[in-house]
């Protein structure tokens, strides 16, 4: 199986990417919507067949990516009956299971934190994936948005806490650094519900954290019930120069076929140095030569009235003048994908 743990710095959101190896099947965990590019970049880069988003609750802190997800990739929605999410392609229950290629998710509900929330566990119960029901050390709050302290006592003392104790324990968010638990570990060191703390225990504490409400509680909300949808139905401003492709590395590419079909429209940047120039001895016709180690101190001699490609050999170097520029105040900049290598494989000029 193929698993990749993203975070989101700004909110302490974790998303999680699960696939089948062998038929690409994949399916998203707790996306963020600000984080869309890199996450439909790693998509594509894996050569992935999203089936769908899921959401292990309605999220306060952050506005989820589904939406957009399901609009480039045409997966489905996916998240409780009880998450008051109004564009659901599947509601999912209790013991439910959520299945990609030959691997699959167990749905178990651990309302508390919300209504509607829900973890997800995979095959012999391996890993838990626990939304904000159960945190590394703490767990999720419970003062507003159907909170009851007592019901998060029994979804993670009697439903999560029943799994192997060597689970792993994949949470939703984390703010201090720390990626991954299991089972065991949270049963004896958890400080709000491990060791030996009863109800009593646990609803005392929590009803006593008197902690702010999230910073994006009135705009998360709303928007996560309708799944991250805009009101106004639009999709995020795109680049409208090209059709830029965006890296999970946030390197915004374009492919040489295209470089080559607007050559008059585009300035080219070759940043190879002097002794590839004389060994190689081809270029892009009227590409600028400027090498990566002096671009620094030479960026007033590269022009803003074009929209500016970067090229070196191989598309490596081409990356770091591609994030010099946009550092520096060029909105309209690109690395061309795959460098000069690639443009002679197509068969595009040089001179």
């Amino acid at each position: 199986m193929l698993f990749r743990q993203l975070f989101d710095q700004t909110s302490g959101t974790f998303s999680y990417l699960l696939a089948d190896s062998r038929t690409r099947e994949a399916i998203f965990i707790d996306t963020v919507f600000e984080q869309h590019e890199r996450d439909l970049s790693l998509v594509r880069e894996l050569e992935l067949q999203l089936l769908a988003c899921l959401e292990t609750h309605c999220h306060a802190d952050h506005v989820t990516g589904a939406w957009l997800l399901k609009h480039a990739t045409d997966c489905q929605i996916v998240a409780s009956r009880q998450s008051g999410i109004a564009p659901l392609d599947r509601a999912l229950e209790d013991n439910d299971k959520v299945e990609f290629g030959s691997h699959g998710l167990r749905v178990i509900e651990t309302p508390g934190h919300t209504d509607g929330c829900i973890s997800y566990v995979l095959g012999a119960d391996s890993m838990a994936f626990t939304g904000d029901a159960l945190l590394i050390r703490g767990c999720g709050r419970t003062d507003f948005q159907q909170g009851s302290a007592a019901r998060l006592f029994h979804s993670i003392h009697d439903r999560l806490f029943a799994l192997p104790e060597e689970c792993l324990v994949y949470p939703a968010h984390d703010y201090a650094g720390r990626t991954v638990s299991t089972i065991g570990e949270e049963k004896k060191l958890n400080p709000r519900i491990g060791g030996r703390a009863n109800e009593t225990d646990f609803v005392g504490f929590m009803e006593n954290m008197q902690l702010p409400h999230p910073k994006k509680l009135d705009i998360a909300v709303p928007a996560n019930l309708k799944a991250g949808r805009p009101e106004d139905d639009k999709l995020p401003r795109r680049p409208d120069w090209a059709p830029l492709i965006t890296t999970y590395s946030g390197v915004e590419e374009i492919s040489p076929q295209w470089v080559a079909a607007h050559r008059d429209t585009v300035h080219i940047l070759d940043v190879r140095t002097p002794a590839e120039l004389e060994e190689e001895n081809t270029r892009i016709a009227q590409a600028q030569l400027i090498p990566i180690s002096e671009l620094r101190n030479r960026l007033d001699e590269v022009p803003r009235e074009k929209p500016v490609v970067t090229v070196c050999r191989s598309g490596k170097r081409s990356v770091l003048a591609f994030n010099l520029l946009k550092d520096n105040g060029w909105d309209k900049v690109a690395s061309i994908n795959g460098g000069l290598l690639r443009w002679a494989d197509e068969g595009l000029p040089l001179q």
